[in-house]
């Protein structure tokens, strides 16, 4: 399998607290980085980051959690390898991608591209959330490093069109 590198690593009370915290810490469907999008959006200095943030999350909604989780259907490893002690609740949703994953990385790279100093604290979190997904035993790499991929790439997405938008709309002005 896989994922057998995982059960070599140490489990201690604290890496399961530390992990447990970074895989709780946006919400089931990113709600942290739908919170932090809004509240973005209502400062003039940061709203054209707010809309990237917020874009970046409905197309992560829309193409890994509504599209492929359900086209790809990929078993998580936890459903798969039911010997391994879960911190969590056995998740029942598909594996592929880990819109977790895809969810930070999406908002992180959206903030990065605007506010270079937060969007490294911001990915550097987004970092620890994906391999959070890794060491409670809920995702394969491969589900972690495509929503990694896809976050990535509906960040630049959303950074683009809010600048296209903000463009459009100084124009009008």
């Amino acid at each position: 399998m896989e994922l057998s590198f995982l059960y070599s690593i140490p489990r201690t009370g604290f890496l399961d607290a530390f992990f447990l915290f970074f895989t709780k810490l946006p919400g089931a469907y990113g709600q942290l980085w739908l919170a932090i999008g809004i509240v973005l959006l209502i400062f003039k200095k940061t709203r054209r980051t707010g809309i990237a943030v917020l874009i970046s999350f409905a197309g992560v909604l829309l193409f890994g959690e509504l599209l492929l989780k359900h086209v790809v259907s990929r078993m998580r490893p936890c459903q798969i390898d039911q010997a391994f002690a879960l911190l969590v609740e056995r998740p029942a949703s598909s594996s592929f991608p880990s819109t977790h994953s895809a969810f930070a990385f999406g908002a992180a790279t959206a903030i990065f591209m605007n506010y270079k100093k937060a969007g490294v604290a911001v990915l550097i979190a987004a970092a620890l959330i994906a391999f959070s997904r890794l060491y409670l035993f809920l995702h394969f790499p491969t589900d972690v490093l495509c929503g990694i991929a896809l976050g990535i790439v509906m960040g630049i997405a959303a950074v683009k069109l809010s600048d296209l938008l903000a463009r459009k709309v100084q124009k009008e002005q």
